[in-house]
């Protein structure tokens, strides 16, 4: 991935300060509760859920176990159907394969369709050092870039701002970024979105570069698919004469009918909506239809070495629901921005640490941002088992070293030293219990502060337990 957000702390400082701000938690917590609500009585709807939920598991196993073979089959179909591919090892090398393409437009303006990918690489910035400026169409993504701001949830990337703020980013900042908001504009929801409406229209109407990713790839056609609600996807997919689709190399399914169960269960997972009210599918290019010139970006960026690990893979089903997040107790109150990524969440806190490595101690953090309760598996419409992902992980994390896991491997030595000399550890216990009003209340250091400063050390016994037996047993027990 391009990098943590800058100057962005580890999860539990992060998340220390987050759940201090009430406006934010009250945010979340309306808006996670109203989502997860809509989502339980859309899914319930579907007598099959658990077999659909069990199919979109076996064929994301199946394609990523043959990954290699759907690529090339893909890019075999994108080709023949007028489209260029292009291969991305990381992120730099995505962000210069599209600006050159963008450069080579003539072009110093695109509009873009909500991308997770896009802002997993930071394009966005890249862009703009090369002196280009891409517009954010989504709604949400809208009030971000107008708020200099940072998604902080999959589905929802403004879900931390309520109406008021929303209504004051668009008073304050819509009149540099173009078309200025009415005057007396309220925080009514109608309002708001025609604001928005107006502001784009302008930029839909000349753009003739559009950037996209996508939620599927079809490797028997090259049909490249984007499911949303608003319209303006439909708007940067069909109006520019060029359009590049930067896209993960998982998001590829072999086939149409693979693609049914996924347009099922992703709509009902998300939006809780039966279906998007907008899919777009487009297959290469064509003469009186479309843009001109098409070109699809794979993007690797850490894909095949995530794809390697057999327990953290399951990570690359992921189908960007966001249902991992809407019943997560940890997220509902951190928010996203806690997670220092553009993937927050569960899915996130498994999905990151395998992109970006553990190296930084953001990334190192990330698999303890959970308390492993599986409401996240239970929710997640192709069965990624997150906490055997954290677990996992976790021992990565704990292998590779570090103040407390050294601090925690020199007390298990010890501790397997002392257990296999009983007498040391007699002559310890009643060490411990005649010297226990001395005991401090934590353990010092920065490694054990973090596990003792919410919870006390037990108080010590005023006597071992052996030496107690010995003086109250009556006889042989069995």
């Amino acid at each position: 991935m391009s990098g943590t957000f800058i100057g962005m702390p580890a999860f539990p400082k992060a998340a220390r300060d987050a759940v201090r701000d009430t406006t934010l938690r009250a945010n979340l917590r309306h808006a996670t509760h109203t989502i997860r609500d809509k989502r339980a009585v859309a899914v319930a709807e579907l007598a099959d859920w658990a077999e659909l939920r069990e199919a979109g598991k076996q064929i994301k196993n199946e394609t990523l176990l043959n990954l290699d073979t759907y690529l090339v089959q893909l890019e075999e179909a994108v080709t023949a159907a007028g489209g260029t591919v292009h291969w991305a090892a990381d992120a730099a090398e995505a962000n210069r394969i599209v600006a050159g393409l963008v450069k080579a437009t003539g072009e110093t303006e695109v509009v873009k369709v909500k991308s997770m990918a896009t802002q997993e690489i930071g394009l966005n910035e890249a862009l703009e050092a090369e002196g280009i400026r891409a517009y954010e169409t989504d709604l949400a993504e809208l009030i971000v870039q107008l708020g200099e701001d940072r998604p902080s949830h999959i589905l929802v990337p403004a879900i931390h701002r309520n109406r008021g703020e929303i209504r004051d980013i668009f008073a304050s900042e819509m009149a540099t970024w173009g078309r200025e908001a009415p005057d007396g504009l309220t925080d009514s929801p109608a309002e708001l979105a025609e604001a928005a409406r107006l502001h784009l229209r302008e930029k839909f109407l000349r753009a003739r570069v559009g950037i996209s990713g996508a939620n599927f790839m079809v490797a028997e056609s090259g049909t490249l698919v984007v499911v949303e609600s608003e319209g303006n996807g439909r708007m940067c997919l069909t109006l520019p004469e060029t359009l590049i689709s930067v896209v993960g190399i998982e998001k590829v399914v072999p086939t149409w009918r693979d693609l049914e169960v996924f347009l099922q269960t992703l709509p009902r997972s998300s939006t809780a909506e039966r279906m998007n009210p907008y899919t777009s599918m487009w297959t290469g290019t064509a003469d009186a239809d479309g843009p001109t010139a098409f070109h699809l970006v794979l993007l690797d960026n850490g894909r095949t070495d995530t794809l390697a690990d057999e327990v953290g893979r399951q990570a690359l089903r992921c189908i960007r629901c966001s249902a991992c997040l809407n019943v997560c107790p940890v997220y509902e109150r951190a928010g996203g921005h806690a997670y220092g990524s553009v993937y927050p969440g569960p899915i996130g806190a498994i999905l990151t640490p395998q992109l970006r490595g553990t190296q930084s101690e953001v990334d190192a953090s990330l698999p303890y941002a959970s308390s492993l309760c599986g409401a996240c598996y239970d929710v997640c419409p192709v069965a990624i088992d997150i906490p055997e992902v954290l677990v996992h992980l976790r021992e990565k994390v704990a292998e590779q070293g570090g103040p407390g896991h050294r601090l925690e491997k020199a007390a298990v030595k010890a501790a397997t030293w002392i257990l296999d000399h009983p007498a040391a550890l007699a002559a310890g216990e009643r060490i411990a219990s005649r010297t226990r009003a001395l005991h401090p209340k934590k353990l010092p250091g920065p490694g054990a502060s973090q596990w003792t400063e919410s919870r006390d050390l037990p108080e010590m016994p005023a006597e071992p337990f052996r030496d107690w037996w010995k003086k109250n047993r009556t006889g042989d027990r069995p």
